[in-house]
This record gives C-alpha cells, sequence and structure tokens, in this order.
C-alpha cells in the first residue's frame, strides 16, 4: 500500500513538473527562444470571437503573462507615466496581478513602492513605462525585476520571499530586460542600473557574481547549449557580443557585434547565436569560443535588421519584424540572405513586441494595429489579422501559448484567446 502510494505521489510530482515545463515560464518561454513546439494555436479571434475571457488590468504595462497551474500572473502599473508630461512620480506604483486561468478573475494583487526618482515618462522611448520586464517562475517563485526597484522573490501567493537592489541608474528610456533562471541563479541584465550582469541566488537573493561592461543594452540575456554540452550566458550589448560563463558571470568570448543601443534578444540554435539591432544590422556568431572571436566564429552579417522586437529561428530560417515600416523578413539562417521581406496588410504602424511561433505559424502583434498571422515557412502567406474593436490601446507585450490558447495583454486588459476547453 505505502509503495503504491509513493508511485502515486512521484507521477502527480512528475506531471505538476511537466505541466510547469511547458508553461511560458518567463520572457520567450523556458528556452528564450519564443517557439513552442506542439499543439494547436488560434489563428483568428475578435470581440465576441475566440474569447474565453477578458480581464482588465488596474494600468498600462509591456510585460507578459506567465502561468503556473491554474494561476495567471502579470505585471502593471499606476498613478504615473499615463501620459507624456503629465502627472507626479510619487503616484508611481507596480502591481502583480494574479488571475485564475479558468475565468480570468482576480485572485490576488500585490503592490510594490517604487524607488524614486524613477525615469521621467516623456519622449517616443519612454512609451514602454514602468512594468515592462516580464516576470520568471520555476514554478515554485515568482521573480519579477522592477528597474533601479530592484528584484523580487515572491512564493506563488504574493508573499515577498526575499528582496536585492542591483544598481541605482535610470535612463530617460527606461528599463526592460527580464530576469533569466539557471541551476539556482536569478540573472538580471542591469545595464540600465549598474552597467552590469547580475547573478542573485534564486533561494536567498545572495549576489552569486557580478560582471561589469554591459553598454547600452535592453535585451535579455539567453543560455546557449555549446558543441561540447557546456552552456554559455549569450547578451548583445553595444558593439558586442559577449559569452559569458553562467556559473561565475566570466567573460569567455566577445565579437564584433551592433554598433548601437541593442534592444532585440538574441536567439540560438545548434551553437549558432543570431543577431540584430540598431535598425540595419543582422549577423550570426558561433558560440562556444575565447577571446575575440570575430574572425574565427562569425558566420555572416547584413546591413538589414530589427531595433526593437526579437528574432525567431525556424528550419533553417530567421523571422522578424522591423519596428517601423510595417515590414516582416525571412532571412536564410545559413547565409544571412533575404529570403522575403513583406509588408504586413493593413499596414501595421510601429511593432515593438516580440514575435512567438507555434502550430507553424508566426504571431506579430502591433501597437495600435492587431495581431498578424504569418505562416511560418519561406514563402510568404498572411493567414489572418485579428484586433478588437473595443479595446484601442497600445499594445507592446507579446502573446503567449498556454495549452493550446493565448494569453495577450494590452494596456487595458489579458485576454484568453481560444476555445473554451483548454487542450
Amino acid at each position: 500500500m505505502i509503495g503504491r502510494l509513493l508511485v502515486l505521489l512521484l507521477t502527480i510530482t512528475l506531471l505538476a513538473d511537466l505541466t510547469t515545463a511547458a508553461e511560458w515560464t518567463g520572457w520567450r518561454g523556458p528556452n528564450g527562444d519564443a517557439t513552442v513546439d506542439s499543439g494547436h494555436l488560434p489563428t483568428s479571434w475578435a470581440v465576441g470571437k475566440n474569447v474565453v475571457w477578458k480581464a482588465k488590468t488596474p494600468g498600462p504595462g509591456t510585460s507578459c503573462p506567465l502561468v503556473v497551474g491554474e494561476r495567471v500572473y502579470v505585471s502593471c502599473y499606476t498613478g504615473y507615466g499615463l501620459a507624456a508630461g503629465q502627472g507626479d512620480q510619487k503616484q508611481l506604483q507596480r502591481h502583480l496581478l494574479c488571475l485564475d486561468r479558468k475565468s480570468g478573475d482576480v485572485l490576488w494583487t500585490r503592490m510594490f513602492e517604487p524607488k524614486l526618482p524613477e525615469h521621467n515618462y516623456a519622449g517616443e522611448g519612454a512609451y514602454h513605462g514602468y512594468a515592462a520586464s516580464t516576470p520568471a517562475t520555476n514554478g515554485k517563485r515568482l521573480f519579477l525585476f522592477l528597474g533601479k526597484s530592484g528584484v523580487y522573490c515572491l512564493d506563488l501567493d504574493g508573499k515577498q520571499v526575499w528582496h536585492a537592489d542591483v544598481g541605482g541608474g535610470t535612463n530617460r528610456w527606461g528599463s526592460g530586460t527580464s530576469p533569466v533562471l539557471h541551476n539556482g541563479l536569478v540573472i538580471v541584465n542591469a545595464s540600465v542600473e549598474s552597467g552590469s550582469m547580475v547573478a542573485l541566488d534564486q533561494e536567498t537573493g545572495r549576489q552569486v557574481w557580478k560582471t561589469g561592461g554591459m553598454s547600452s543594452s535592453w535585451n535579455t540575456p539567453v543560455i546557449a547549449r555549446t558543441t561540447g554540452g557546456g552552456s554559455e550566458l549569450v547578451v548583445s550589448i553595444s558593439g558586442r557580443v559577449l559569452g559569458l560563463d553562467p556559473a561565475s558571470g566570466q567573460k569567455l568570448w566577445n565579437a564584433d557585434g551592433v554598433h548601437r543601443y541593442v534592444c532585440p534578444s538574441v536567439v540560438v540554435n545548434r551553437g549558432v547565436a543570431f543577431i540584430i539591432g540598431g535598425g540595419h544590422t543582422s549577423l550570426a556568431v558561433k558560440v562556444g569560443g575565447r577571446g575575440d572571436v570575430t574572425k574565427t566564429h562569425g558566420v555572416w552579417r547584413l546591413n538589414k535588421g530589427s531595433n526593437v522586437s526579437s528574432p525567431i529561428y525556424h528550419q533553417g530560417h530567421l523571422y522578424w519584424a522591423h519596428d517601423s515600416n510595417g515590414a516582416v523578413f525571412c532571412q536564410d539562417a545559413a547565409t544571412g540572405k533575404i529570403v522575403y521581406q513583406k509588408r504586413l496588410e493593413p499596414r501595421p504602424g510601429r511593432i515593438w513586441s516580440s514575435p512567438i511561433l507555434g502550430d507553424g505559424k508566426i504571431y506579430y502583434t502591433s501597437q495600435h494595429n492587431g495581431t498578424f498571422v504569418i505562416a511560418a515557412g519561406p514563402k510568404f502567406e498572411q493567414l489572418a489579422h485579428n484586433v478588437f474593436e473595443d479595446d484601442k490601446t497600445r499594445t507592446n507585450a507579446s502573446p503567449v501559448p498556454s495549452r493550446g490558447q493565448l494569453l495577450m495583454r494590452s494596456d487595458q486588459a489579458v485576454y484568453l484567446l481560444g476555445t473554451s476547453v483548454a487542450k
């Protein structure tokens, strides 16, 4: 009898771990590549069509939702930064909402007092506001990066476990990188806050390592697997691409990169890192080298790229959207050659969110003209254009796949899209 109970408990634990692993556990998903391998995802939606629920949020935000079991977590802000040149920073509040995944009902809200002064909400670059960093979860804890206000670790009920400072700097373009979880560490690109990459212990918040030289970098690092079976932390900074040891923070290699500030995250496949940025640069570099590897590990470089939105790798091709001209690109990953460059219709306007890929489809979400669904392949085919006529607010967050459905958030609401029964 005891043996049967142990087997049952182990089975339940394994299923819970598999459910957590299958969910979007941080920025660009559990592998940092913005792809989900299996399952159906909705192609079209509108008001009253394929909307399971809509939950209004207290304020705007550009972070992506997370799912843990039957709960959805999403951050937003209120009190300041709702209109350029207006308001008082003393009224700024950040919020973490916990929603019921089945109904969208708010289960609880946690508020965070900011460390002031923050960057002023003024000008184009500040439009993403004060809730731009996507939280991360290991299935047991939640990790939030709030810029100069620090890194918070909470349990799944919103109780604070620890709080850590990673620097007090600000920038007029704000802060927006997201935490990465790896081997018991919370790794944060604190380029704005302290010009450094910082690794904290997940259990205690204690600083394990700190590495400087992270200049003008607004992208979230990615864990890359090397051909030898090891791991590297790859990040794009102004002028260089860096490979770091994720256990110690030691700089292992560097290569010529984007000669400007960098927002798009790196994507890695089979030992090759693909980097875009600066509005006019894309390149590929093999990981696993030592020192300056520009000449020895550089694969290709092209004067085409995007300033904000991150790329996707899929079956030998890169896919990405230009941030301002409404064009989407397919690029041969082996050579850098542009396979197609097509304008979305109707014109999407600015695209600052990053695409995701699943069910053979790529989802590009624009700020003010909905989400475009494109077939994932080297032949351009636009499958759908979806808008909510009753929600004209900005969207800078990427969609999040979850059990055959999609979670989306605007500055006004969080949506669960698809059929009413999750797969």
